[in-house]
């Protein structure tokens, strides 16, 4: 190797220390969610998951904490535990996942994360031992589990709503960490594994629009009286029925029962209009209709 790296000096790529592994902002996270990434800390060592508590994440990502890499909910024992596996194998700077706030009834995501990293997954990439309702992997593989199990300390908080606790915590995890990882008790045994191949699609803007043979429909939002006034006409400008409502939900799925609406693209546009007319009922802006 030393004759070899005389010769060729131009190949040689010094490796990073163990564990410290810098990432693209380009490129990471890989896995698109409702999270923050500190760009002051994107190779920080901490993850924090807390889970159903929303306004608990927004407070983190406000504070920006040192050493805090990335925060966001995690609401689903399935898919979203996916994406935090995803994302922090896929950074191996990240060494601790704590989690905190509360644990969603039924979903239990937290409990699940606990019981993935006590026992991980059967043949059937079900979690042993969670007590979630759905708690079964189908977009990562047992490589892609085993090295977040490997990669990441998990941290239990579950239930702590408290910033400066959560703070706390990771200041006193950091400095351990650092004594730690000068003695090589945290080197990383399993890179980083390569990208999904699931395609990706990207739309462009619609160009023509499919006239449904059941006509259109104009919206009305009436504030004074909170609810949505649906106007059906034909194609040739018939009035065929009004309908009345007080949520988009009830509207749409009266229509789309009753069979008053047959191409996609239009129960598509009817309902971000209907959504529209609702917000502005509840926030009181003034509801222009789109073009179909």
């Amino acid at each position: 190797m030393n004759l070899f790296s005389g010769a060729y000096p131009e190949r040689q790529r010094p490796e990073p220390p163990s564990g410290t592994g810098a990432v693209s902002a380009r490129t990471w996270p890989p896995v698109v969610g409702e999270f923050f990434v500190s760009q002051d800390h994107r190779n920080g060592p901490f993850a924090v998951s807390t889970l159903a508590s929303i306004p608990l994440a927004d407070a983190l990502a406000r504070i920006k904490p040192g050493h805090l890499c990335i925060v966001g909910k995690t609401e689903t024992e399935n898919i979203g535990i996916e994406k935090i596996i995803q994302n922090t194998i896929s950074n191996p700077a990240i060494h601790f996942l704590i989690l905190a706030g509360k644990d969603p009834e039924g979903h239990r995501s937290g409990a699940t994360l606990l019981a993935l990293c006590r026992k991980g997954v059967n043949a059937g990439m079900k979690v042993i031992g969670s007590p979630g309702r759905r708690p079964e992997f189908r977009n990562v593989s047992r490589g892609e589990v085993e090295a977040f199990r490997s990669q990441v300390k998990v941290v239990d908080m579950i239930g702590c709503q408290d910033v400066k606790k959560i703070i706390s915590k990771m200041k006193k995890l950091a400095s351990g960490f650092h004594r730690s990882c000068c003695h090589g008790e945290f080197s990383r045994l399993i890179k980083p594994l390569p990208a999904s191949d699931v395609e990706i699609f990207r739309a462009g803007k619609s160009k023509k629009v499919t006239l449904d043979k059941s006509g259109y429909f104009v919206v009305l939002p009436v504030q004074e009286k909170g609810r949505i006034h649906i106007e059906h006409y034909a194609n040739n400008n018939r009035l065929l029925r009004v309908i009345e409502g007080d949520d988009a939900v009830g509207l749409y799925r009266m229509i789309i029962e009753n069979g008053w609406i047959t191409e996609l693209t239009h129960a598509a546009y009817l309902g971000k209009e209907l959504e529209k007319a609702e917000l502005s009922m509840k926030f009181g802006f003034k509801y222009v209709q789109d073009g179909a």
